[in-house]
């Protein structure tokens, strides 16, 4: 091969062969997860045949699934089918499993059975990183991912779903009614195997409109209007992209700044975010161990009864406001053109008039409201700019105090650090 750097003979014999122990450096971290299991009390966190059965097959040992399971979690191999693959290939887990390659339905069998003590594991996880001081910034960042359900969107179901497929179904039997009648005028001509096609064709779409009306009536019943056969909790969820949605659950994560680690996690089926913020903070103050924290998320967490929970916990919240004024949209002031003056709990309008409070209202969410205006807006020069109604009202949540306090803090110093999450 000339002067390239050449490999071994694949078919020469070692008198000494090397050990697997050589090929997994001192510092990789295959040999934390190792540790980490082996020091584990499987039993205590309910794992099953923990204890092995006097009688019987011998079973694989469930600290080496948990092993591999964990390998896969770290190296983003959550398939069974292919962990399966890296215990036949792969080095590390060839050194982390002793050479055991188990097949994908033991695999998938102990990730089902075993789900409950997988996470008092990740318990146990958050608990060794606190005693080892890991959790030394009281500053977590919250977000969350779709994760995709066993269940096609075919099978989910709202009212809004429903209404599309039944208004294709009808369409769809207009276009066969059009042609059997079309068939009919050209009877002779015809075949008749094409006739009987169009018949089922359409005795398929009235079964299938009878099962959308069954469904109407399922959905109606539902508490969040949204039915799925296959997996009854996965909900469909909008995505990234633009007018997407994925039948999943909604997988939320707070992440310590200074380590990048998971401090807290949870799964839920909410299809947005904007309930998540205290729930999750609060178990990143559980799992953290401080009672005071900073919490960052996006603006999809801005909500202001979970801001103002955030606060009573203790925790100090920088979350951005999202502006989505329809005055704005149409060319006219927003919200956020009136100032509020603290000191006379009034506003001031962009044409410098003083609005003062005159009542409050409490709307069906149970929110109490200010509501604030001036007299002055008929004969005001840049009215037009303003509303079209005869006069423009501001209101103000009794707690929007929190909210402007918040976005103060957002103002002139920005976190410098923004941990990247999934």
């Amino acid at each position: 091969m000339g002067r390239y750097v050449e490999g071994w003979n694949r078919s020469q014999s070692f008198l000494l062969p090397e050990s697997v122990d050589d090929y997994v450096g001192e510092d990789n971290p295959v040999r934390v997860v190792d540790a980490f299991v082996d020091e584990l009390d499987l039993a205590e966190l309910g794992f099953g045949r923990a204890t092995p059965a006097d009688t019987g097959r011998p079973a694989y040992h469930p600290a080496m699934l948990l092993k591999l399971y964990l390998y896969g979690y770290l190296n983003r191999v959550p398939s069974s089918r292919r962990l399966e693959r890296e215990a036949q290939r792969n080095l590390e887990v060839l050194w982390l499993t002793g050479r055991l390659a188990p097949d994908f339905k033991t695999i998938a069998d102990f990730r089902r059975d075993n789900g409950p003590a997988i996470k008092a594991t990740c318990r146990h996880f958050v608990l060794l990183c606190r005693k080892l001081d890991l959790f030394s910034d009281s500053l977590v960042a919250i977000d969350g991912s779709k994760f995709k359900a066993v269940n096609a969107r075919d099978k989910t179901y709202s009212q809004s779903v429903i209404q599309r497929r039944m208004e294709q179904v009808e369409a769809s039997v207009a276009r066969y009614m059009a042609a059997l009648d079309t068939a009919d005028r050209h009877d002779p001509g015809v075949p008749t195997a094409k006739v009987r096609r169009l018949r089922e064709k359409l005795d398929r779409l009235r079964e299938q409109m009878r099962h959308l009306r069954e469904m109407e009536v399922v959905v109606a019943a539902a508490p969040d209007g949204q039915v799925s056969l296959t997996d009854p909790d996965a909900r469909a969820m909008t995505t990234s992209g633009r007018g997407t949605t994925v039948v999943g659950y909604n997988v939320q994560a707070a992440v310590d700044t200074t380590h990048h680690l998971i401090v807290a996690h949870e799964v839920t089926n909410a299809t947005s975010d904007r309930a998540q913020l205290a729930p999750m903070g609060l178990q990143a103050q559980e799992a953290t161990g401080r009672t005071t924290l900073t919490v960052l998320a996006d603006r999809g967490y801005f909500a202001g009864r979970q801001i103002v929970a955030c606060e009573e916990a203790g925790m100090v919240t920088y979350v951005p406001k999202p502006y989505t004024s329809g005055a704005k949209a149409d060319g006219r002031f927003g919200k956020q053109d009136f100032v509020y003056v603290p000191g006379q709990d009034a506003y001031r309008c962009p044409a410098g008039e003083t609005m003062k409070w005159w009542f409050n209202r409490v709307d069906e969410n149970g929110m109490t409201l200010r509501h604030y205006w001036t007299t002055k807006c008929p004969e005001c020069p840049i009215k037009a700019q303003c509303t079209p109604a005869k006069m423009r009202r501001v209101t103000r949540w009794e707690h929007e105090g929190v909210l402007d306090a918040m976005q103060k803090r957002l103002g002139p110093a920005p976190l410098s650090r923004t941990p990247q999450i999934g």
